[in-house]
């Protein structure tokens, strides 16, 4: 028998009432293509009521497989049974597949192939499907288009779980999926936003391929949508900032949701016309509208007419369905879950302070840029004249959710000081991810000056502008840093870094890590934009006392 450090995944499946699919997942779970004594398999029945349990340890009897079990709970959701299925799990990775899922041969060792990546903390895969519906056809041209956008990405942030993966420990840490989420809906993003945010690594694994029985008909379908969008009206008030973009729904879907809620607020005025005949150009209007909507719909229709014209014919009838379900679904979800449910995560900050703190950023970076022009021609003659290189140094940052840009300052510094970085420490073997170096020999005689007076940051005004930093945010931090982060360490990222910030009028380098994280972390949980206006007001007399200034 093997032992379990000798396993390399841990296989969790949550079903519920899926007795006529679970012994289908787990046939095909049986004939993967590296040895079954590899890794473990977990079933964890959610509460069903059809014999779901029994099926499977008949099943399990027949085959005899080592560390391959079923456990059971009380009905509380997929989300809750995959937490059970991660806290009995043996092995340091964990993957994750649906009781109407049959993964395909290669499954495991495609998850497991991409985890060789160090960083990767999680991977989600693809579906398939074998039906010749119209409707299930088109469901799978619907992820196919949302596939495509992930192709080719450094990092993802949307993780389903019908085919996905994680580092067991990242799981635990982050308390694994939100149990309020009692339905399957949108318990997987919600989960993959959180690991997201804080910068963790999440990639798209394209050869994880589970064949799925898709919705068989237009019912089904509207139905499920409708559940998605009454979830996510919850979801998008924890992270506010994905009901803008994320790396998996298509952005002309919002739109495509908008143009219907506009279509279904105006239908009864255009009603009204029959009495009130003034109101005949609101048909008009609508029609205008619904043309918006089919010309929004024409790329999703080519990619449609590579599979069939009779799935081009019904996409009107079935996009639409799709905006008016989720729609409903979301407006009536915003109702049911008015007020802020028990438990439930702060949003690091709410939509409508987002917009304004987004506002000052760009009405400050304007008058910076302004203001500077003439600080930062003086201050590129000083670097010319007093050493060799160019007048501007460029370096990848990490900003926020960890997300990789490139931070631009007045040079301070020796054109090879990046590579005598190691003549003066070990960035792999410090104590804590942070490090200053005291009378730093690769600042120029000019770089002194402008590093006490903070002006060599001015041109960061750009990145304030184009929206990778804010004014007032926690430092942005070199790559090489935050890949020693810990998880704790990784809540700097939930934020957009700053100009200046809690750090910067506190004693900037003169302080520890543990000191800088502590404050950037409570300016962060206790976030205002009066906060944010304290510290722009007392960031001046900082940067003339030169506290910390090196």
């Amino acid at each position: 028998m093997t032992s379990p450090s000798a396993l390399l995944c841990s296989v969790i499946v949550p079903v519920y009432n899926g007795q006529t699919s679970i012994i289908a997942c787990l046939d095909a779970l049986s004939r993967q293509s590296i040895p079954l004594q590899h890794f473990e398999v977990i079933v964890v029945d959610d509460g069903s009521t059809d014999g779901s349990r029994a099926a499977v340890e008949e099943w399990l009897a027949t085959k005899a497989i080592a560390h391959w079990r079923v456990v059971s709970q009380a009905n509380a959701g997929p989300g809750a049974a995959r937490n059970q299925g991660a806290q009995l799990a043996q092995s340091p990775l964990l993957l994750f597949t649906d009781a109407d899922c049959a993964p395909s041969p290669d499954w495991v060792e495609a998850l497991l192939r991409v985890f060789e990546q160090p960083d990767v903390v999680g991977a989600k895969g693809t579906y398939l499907t074998d039906q010749t519906g119209l409707t299930p056809r088109f469901v799978q041209a619907e992820y196919e288009d949302r596939y495509d956008r992930m192709v080719g990405s450094e990092r993802i942030d949307f993780v389903d779980t019908y085919s996905a993966a994680y580092r067991r420990t990242i799981f635990l840490e982050n308390g694994g999926f939100a149990t309020v989420f009692t339905t399957a809906s949108v318990e997987d993003q919600e989960f993959s936003f959180r690991l997201a945010a804080k910068g963790y690594r999440l990639v798209f694994a394209p050869q994880a391929q589970v064949k799925h029985i898709h919705d068989e008909n237009l019912g089904e379908y509207f139905r499920r949508k409708y559940f998605i969008g009454f979830w996510k009206s919850l979801l998008t008030r924890w992270h506010p900032e994905r009901m803008v973009q994320d790396s998996h729904t298509p952005p002309v879907l919002k739109v495509q949701m908008l143009l219907w809620a506009a279509l279904v607020g105006l239908l009864p005025w255009a009603l009204l016309s029959f009495v009130w005949p003034l109101l005949t150009p609101v048909w008009w209007l609508m029609g205008g509208l619904l043309a918006f909507f089919l010309l929004s719909a024409l790329p999703f229709a080519q990619k449609l007419a590579q599979h069939s014209w009779k799935l081009v014919l019904i996409s009107p009838l079935l996009l639409a369905a799709r905006s008016l379900a989720l729609g409903l679904g979301y407006l009536i979800g915003t109702v049911h879950f008015a007020g802020t449910p028990p438990g439930a995560p702060r949003p690091v900050i709410p939509g409508w302070k987002r917009l304004i703190k987004r506002s000052i950023d760009i009405a400050g970076a304007l008058v910076g840029l302004a203001l500077g022009i003439p600080l930062i021609l003086l201050a590129a003659i000083a670097i010319k004249v007093d050493s060799d290189g160019p007048i501007f140094y460029l370096q990848t940052r990490v900003g926020e959710h960890g997300r990789r840009f490139r931070i631009a300052k007045l040079r301070s510094m020796r054109v090879d000081a990046e590579a005598r970085l190691a003549d003066y420490v070990d960035v792999t073997s410090l104590a804590e991810p942070a490090y200053k170096i005291v009378d730093d020999p690769r600042i120029t005689r000019v770089g002194k000056l402008l590093r006490r007076s903070s002006l060599d940051e001015w041109p960061q005004f750009w990145n304030v502008l184009r929206g990778e930093m804010s004014l007032v945010g926690p430092r942005p931090e070199e790559e090489q840093i935050v890949a020693l982060y810990n998880d704790f360490q990784r809540q700097r990222l939930l934020m957009k870094p700053g100009l200046t910030g809690p750090m910067q009028v506190n004693g900037r380098g003169d302080l520890s890590l543990s000191r800088r994280i502590a404050l950037e972390l409570e300016y962060i949980e206790q976030y205002s934009l009066w906060r944010d206006i304290q510290i722009l007001a007392q960031t001046v007399p900082a940067v003339l006392a030169g506290r910390g200034a090196r």
